[in-house]
């Protein structure tokens, strides 16, 4: 498999996956601004049309996009590491979650926040109604462990997207401690350390590359 990614993007929750279930993949680094592989220079468009990671090329060369279709496909990949979810209900769970956190969090919340085109208008309006989605993720957390009854590629996405608060002052987890609590609990977890100890190199690679190049 080649994961296409950026570093501290939401691509790093199938990184996670990948090292939780103990499976290898190809990184390919894209340059946000750029949209273009640093290995060789070429444009990701070629890719994903959409210039948006993460991308996963399959052991059969399909090109597969969006995080929660590519997280499930990692966890089917690798059944015997539990990241999955059994089927009927749970499976249904997993994939509330995914969509929970991609559609509500990811981007109705954080994305606005980070953009730095983003009118100030519209980040307070994502803020407001942001806030209701964190009450709710705060309420399921209390006295549980992970989101499904054990880690799931779900938690390996809610954790990617809780390490962007660390730059959004607004969002100061402080306010919904079940949150904290299941965040700090994660941030342990030996393949989200390894994970978010490669790419924060990454990313500090990349700032120096665009600092240097303006």
């Amino acid at each position: 498999m080649d994961l296409y990614f950026s570093p501290m993007a939401c691509s790093m929750a199938t990184r996670i996956a990948l090292y939780e279930a103990g499976g290898d993949a190809r990184f390919i680094e894209v340059d946000p601004p750029s949209k273009t592989l640093l290995q060789d220079g070429s444009d990701f468009h070629a890719i994903n049309p959409l210039g948006l990671v993460p991308a996963l090329r399959t052991d059969d060369g399909a090109i597969l996009t969006e995080n929660a279709a590519i997280l499930q496909h990692v966890a089917e990949r690798f059944p015997d590491s539990a990241i999955a979810a059994g089927a009927g209900m749970e499976r249904n769970r997993l994939q509330q979650w995914l969509c929970f956190i991609g559609t509500e969090l990811h981007k109705s919340l954080f994305q606005p926040q980070l953009l730095k085109k983003t009118p100030a208008e519209a980040k307070a309006y994502a803020l407001e109604v942001g806030r209701s989605r964190l009450d709710y993720l705060d309420n399921h957390l209390k006295g549980r462990e992970f989101l499904l009854d054990r880690f799931s590629v779900a938690d390996a996405y809610l954790t990617t997207v809780l390490n962007w608060t660390m730059v959004i002052p607004q969002l100061d987890l402080n306010q919904w401690p079940a949150i904290k609590a299941y965040h700090a609990r994660m941030r342990e977890r030996p393949s989200v350390v390894r994970a978010v100890t490669e790419e924060f190199e990454l990313f500090k690679a990349e700032q120096a590359r665009h600092k240097a190049a303006a």
